[in-house]
């Protein structure tokens, strides 16, 4: 067996550390916005006592605690009365210039009648490990499916009690497997120990449930996958504590949810600034990222490719030349074949090695 396209390159954690976070990007405006039934921060149908709160990584945009002094509580009070003199009684909106929700918004609940939309996202815990982070699951009406959706949510250490906004790593599983599988090749283990090495910034990881069949996540007559990644995605920035912004979001996958990943990233380019697919494919693709170039060369793109030098299921031979068609829209992209059948076990070997990628990638967002 020749070993000479092996590219292990990636496999030691080195020493890192993250920048500041950015701001948003300018394509962003173009993204169609979560509707307004689906509230904010919903509760946890039970809450978790978290270990190791006070040495958690703090996002610069978490929300500081701090004391008024009583010379600035006064000058506020006298604004606000300036204010009420000038302009009359003021609203939350107009003090903080942000559109509250209506009553019937706010207290809507899955048994309401008067609920506008599909019922809201609640998540309930599974699981929770000695390190302190916590696999939830949540399940929605989809409308993109015209029925359940579902997914399984890894919350890092400490999530309950910081104010702190995350980047969210979107999952997408192989043919007809359960998005436990991710789970199966040590996901929360990796990323509990790569966030308390530092290696990578405290995240998000949603791993969403597929449908049975080759479907690759794409839009195929009655089933609307690549909807659901996006409605699911829109659930996510509205009803967690997110970094709602491209940036901030990696899709990944494996077999065809690698090809999903990819190509959910190609039709979206304001969507997702990290992408990796892996034991994958990329049939019909090429077009999305010509018409891409433009704004992959204006924002950026991070994307790692790789393959297994004995899966004869995804050609690995496909995975060079389409990271070098990335590199030259303008895309930081690398590709290798790694020793490796086309199964979990391929997966789980080079599992960390790719988290690093995303998380660095996720971190080092202008």
């Amino acid at each position: 067996m020749s070993t000479s396209r092996a590219q292990l390159w990636l496999e030691s954690l080195g020493d890192w550390s993250w920048p500041g976070q950015g701001g948003g990007q300018g394509g962003e405006a173009l993204e169609a916005l979560p509707p307004s039934w689906v509230p904010a921060f919903p509760p946890r149908l039970e809450s978790f006592a978290t270990a190791g709160a006070g040495g958690a990584w703090q996002s610069p945009r978490a929300i500081p605690r701090r004391r008024f002094g009583l010379g600035a509580l006064l000058s506020a009070v006298a604004a606000v009365c300036a204010m009420l003199v000038l302009h009359g009684p003021l609203s939350l909106e107009r003090l903080v210039g942000v559109r509250t929700a209506t009553p019937a918004a706010a207290t809507a609940t899955v048994d309401s009648p008067a609920a506008p939309g599909p019922p809201s996202v609640t998540l309930t815990p599974v699981s929770q490990d000695a390190a302190g982070s916590s696999i939830d699951s949540s399940t929605y009406s989809s409308a993109a499916l015209g029925g359940e959706g579902s997914f399984l949510v890894y919350l890092p250490a400490g999530y309950a009690s910081t104010a702190s906004h995350y980047p969210v790593l979107y999952m997408l599983t192989g043919n007809d497997q359960s998005n436990t599988a991710f789970l199966q090749v040590g996901l929360q283990n990796e990323l509990d120990r790569l966030i308390a090495q530092h290696a990578i910034p405290p995240l998000i990881a949603v791993m969403i449930q597929g449908g049975p069949g080759s479907n690759n996540w794409r839009n195929q007559g009655a089933t609307r996958y690549e909807s659901y990644i996006l409605e699911t995605q829109q659930l996510v920035d509205r009803t967690l504590p997110t970094l709602s912004e491209r940036g901030a979001r990696a899709i990944v996958g494996d077999s065809m949810g690698g090809y999903g990943a990819m190509n959910v990233a190609l039709a979206n380019p304001y969507r997702f600034g990290v992408v990796e697919s892996w034991l994958s494919f990329f049939n019909g693709l090429e077009g999305d990222l010509h018409a891409d170039r433009p704004i992959i060369k204006h924002l950026g793109l991070h994307a790692f490719i790789y393959g297994g030098e004995e899966d004869h299921i995804a050609n690995p031979d496909e995975d060079a030349p389409f990271a070098a068609a990335l590199r030259a829209a303008g895309a930081d992209a690398h590709g290798a074949v790694y020793p490796g059948e086309h199964n979990l076990a391929t997966i789980e070997a080079h599992l960390a090695s790719m988290l690093i990628y995303a998380g660095r990638s996720l971190s080092l967002r202008p």
